[in-house]
């Protein structure tokens, strides 16, 4: 059934015309997106399209389209593992905004672009829910507090920067425009068009 909001472009060939979702075209291209919240759902699609990226061609690049507020940390950090286990480098490109989660996947990219008014936010792991006796409370803040050194691990491996810089900058909410990434660490370029080849 035809979906109003998913783009398509039309294709013709010798049996017609055909409507082909523009992802699949994306995807002929070896680009992918991140586009909103980072779960389960999002994240299996996405590992699914770069295991079969990674068949098709072991050593040829993969560009990553990023612009998503963040999410679950599980399901980023899967998305992140299949990301450094890959044969073929992923370029990640900053389109608007990669907070939380999809900033720690932005940065682990192996070349890092933003567009001129895209923005990163880091911060520390949330709490999603609480409630129960003393000692869940606890465990929940046990399991927090690992995350927390983990997830501040990747970005200071990524980032060049010590742990103690980055868990300083993550106990708040820290913004970056793409010329403060930059200068952070935690992007490599500023570009102005989108067919720059690297």
């Amino acid at each position: 059934m035809y979906n109003p909001n998913e783009a398509r472009i039309i294709r013709e060939s010798s049996y017609g015309y055909h409507l082909i979702p523009i992802q699949d075209e994306m995807l002929s291209h070896r680009e992918v997106e991140l586009v909103g919240e980072v779960d389960a759902d999002a994240v299996n699609a996405l590992i699914r399209q770069l295991r079969y990226l990674q068949c098709e061609d072991p050593a040829a690049p993969i560009t990553l389209y990023i612009n998503s507020p963040g999410g679950s940390v599980d399901s980023g950090m899967a998305l992140y593992d299949v990301m450094q286990a890959l044969s073929c480098p992923v370029r990640t490109v900053c389109v608007g905004l990669a907070a939380s989660m999809a900033a720690l996947l932005f940065i682990s990219g192996a070349e890092r672009d933003m567009l001129p008014h895209s923005r990163l936010m880091i911060h520390d792991p949330l709490i999603a829910q609480t409630g129960g006796s003393a000692l869940r409370l606890k465990a929940i803040s046990d399991d927090l507090m690992e995350t927390r050194q983990i997830v501040a691990g990747v970005i200071a491996e990524h980032s060049g920067k010590s742990m103690e810089e980055i868990l300083a900058k993550t106990a708040n909410d820290s913004y970056f425009r793409a010329e403060q990434a930059v200068e952070f660490g935690l992007a490599d370029h500023i570009i102005t068009s989108l067919a720059d080849d690297r």
